[in-house]
């Protein structure tokens, strides 16, 4: 079972339950062999240049963070040569996917390193970005204009967003994109098999998440909203208050408070909503089968599955802080 997680992510996890998703996959069995699923830390933080920084970020089966001399550092599973970030400089916002990581760079352009059977490491042309998102198996880039750009896989239309305009922060799931307009309202393209693009009514969004079964949005008030399978309660969060950052993977939904702990709902199979006991938390990331979080010390922790050593970052230090 968590060898087929790590795998194909979340719908693989879903197919074991609902028939629906296995037909769903049936119709792209190209995109068996990857990691459906990726999802980061979400939240509009912008640095001097009005780049939207994500400072640490939680793939398939690995994690990256971003140090503060703009370095990257990355550990867990490098079989697509998704670590490979160790010649990365001046980096100001990283995304780690399903098996691939993408950084962006403080002169608008993009680097990309791992698997690209799709295009989705295709990003060598872009510029004028203030903010990346990797998911599944494609990348979508933020233009300074508002504009959003993507390459990849497209087999359920989650590229189509060249008519999208004012938009201020982009999230790619698994099979989905999601956009947060300037007005604080949602939109979305890509698979809707879970109706995980059901975001048309949503309003005072500042913040919002794709993961692979469903998309998360944060109001002005510190209210989650989300959309999309409730079938491991990941849609347990109208209780919630005060949050300030969510991120969520196909099975887990976290929630960053404004005192520094953090929230979970759904099923964790894997031990990765062990994160009662985490305290001065100034970031958060969801990976396929682990969750990272950023102190207010630029140190990182995490729970999880550790099978491919993603959460080895006791060691790290000088990561940037919020």
């Amino acid at each position: 079972m968590r060898k087929i997680v790590k795998l194909l992510g979340s719908c693989a996890l879903v197919a074991l339950v609902f028939s629906g998703c296995v037909n769903e996959a049936a119709s792209a069995p190209e995109q068996s062999d990857v990691a459906i699923s990726a999802s980061e830390s979400e939240r509009i933080d912008k640095n001097e240049n009005g780049i939207n920084r994500e400072v640490i970020s939680a793939g398939g089966t690995h994690t990256v963070g971003l140090r503060t001399d703009g370095t990257v550092i990355a550990v867990g599973n490098n079989e697509y040569g998704q670590l490979d970030v160790s010649s990365w400089e001046d980096i100001v916002s990283v995304s780690a996917g399903g098996t691939h990581t993408v950084g962006l760079r403080g002169d608008g352009t993009v680097v990309a390193v791992g698997a690209n059977s799709f295009g989705q490491l295709d990003v060598s042309s872009w510029s004028d970005i203030v903010s990346v998102s990797a998911g599944g198996l494609h990348t979508v880039g933020l233009k300074g204009d508002g504009t959003v750009v993507a390459v990849g896989a497209n087999s359920f239309g989650q590229l189509d967003v060249s008519s999208w305009s004012d938009i201020v922060a982009v999230s790619a799931g698994g099979l989905h994109t999601v956009g947060l307009k300037e007005d604080g309202t949602v939109v979305a393209v890509g698979d809707d098999f879970f109706n995980q693009l059901d975001v048309s009514s949503w309003s005072d969004i500042v913040s919002v998440s794709a993961g692979g079964m469903h998309t998360v949005g944060l109001r002005e008030d510190g209210t989650v909203v989300v959309s999309g399978t409730d079938s491991f309660d990941q849609c347990d969060v109208s209780h919630w208050e005060d949050i300030v950052a969510v991120s969520n993977w196909g099975m887990v939904v976290l929630g960053l408070k404004e005192d520094g702990t953090v929230v979970s709902a759904g099923t964790a199979p894997f031990g990765q909503s062990d994160v009662s006991s985490w305290t001065d938390i100034t970031a958060i990331s969801t990976g396929g089968v682990h969750v990272v979080g950023l102190k207010g010390d630029g140190t990182v922790v995490a729970a999880g599955s550790n099978d491919d050593n993603q959460c080895d970052v006791t060691d790290w230090k000088d990561i940037v802080t919020r």
